[in-house]
């Protein structure tokens, strides 16, 4: 599941990838994008912005997202891409690295200096160098919704998905239902904070320590099997700002009250 850290690592990989080399190769396989030619610009930088992606060349940016699905994967020159041609949503190539996007979404290509007219909206970001968990805390704690939801809301905090949040509300002992106005929000934070922190070394993130697989989570993608503190059955149900936005939430019925 991309989340903040995911993205965090592909900026970064990118990064190394791609800086100061120059554009041969551009193409961005969306009907509105696709006339977009940045050959011969130099790529200034790659970064994450929560949980998108923003790639600086020349004076554009352009903007992904991972979505459900989407991932960026770096090739040298000549060699075959590890996925199907027809995911291929952008493709940005240098003299010594390509990157091609797989299933990525919401592209955009905008001047830097608007940058913020997509990015703007955000809350601060756990991983980001300015980080801001006093405004992170104030937002959603001021938020009335299933704190579930409010944790979700990347305007509150961004980086955070689905998976996060039904860790961190187990670890808090947090039913997801409960209005994020009545939860410690300061405390709530502050571990995410720490874990998404941790977590982005990984190649596989964890909540329980543990690097194995089928261990790595207390409670997200274990509905009816026994909760690995107490033994009760994990429970599920589906939140979201609206019925688009709906997710699978995940809880201990003994250990979240």
């Amino acid at each position: 599941m991309p989340e903040g850290d995911t993205v965090y690592r592909a900026a970064k990989r990118l990064d190394a990838a791609l800086r100061d080399g120059v554009v041969d190769r551009f193409e961005l396989r969306v009907p509105a994008l696709v006339t977009a030619d940045l050959r011969g610009e130099t790529v200034r930088e790659v970064v994450p912005r929560g949980k998108h992606l923003l790639m600086r060349i020349g004076a554009m940016t352009l903007r992904s997202h991972l979505r459900m699905d989407g991932s960026w994967h770096v090739y040298r020159p000549g060699e075959r891409w590890r996925a199907p041609a027809f995911k291929a949503r952008a493709i940005v190539g240098t003299d010594r690295a390509g990157a091609v996007g797989f299933d990525v979404s919401m592209l955009a290509l905008v001047p830097t200096r608007d940058e913020e007219t997509l990015v703007g909206h955000l809350g601060p970001d756990p991983l980001a160098d300015r980080w801001d968990a006093a405004e992170a805390t104030r937002r959603v704690s001021l938020d009335p919704r299933p704190v579930h939801v409010a944790m979700l809301d990347q305007r509150n905090v961004a980086g955070f998905g689905n998976e996060y949040a039904a860790e961190l509300l187990f670890l808090r002992g947090i039913l997801p239902t409960t209005p994020a106005t009545d939860v410690d929000a300061e405390a709530l934070i502050a571990l995410g904070t720490r874990t998404i922190r941790a977590n982005v070394a990984l190649v596989d993130r964890t909540f329980t320590g543990v690097n194995r697989r089928g261990r790595t989570t207390w409670v997200y993608g274990r509905a009816g099997r026994p909760c690995r503190r107490c033994g009760t059955l994990i429970e599920t149900g589906a939140l979201g700002a609206g019925p688009a936005e709906e997710r699978t939430t995940f809880w201990c019925p003994r250990c979240q009250r």
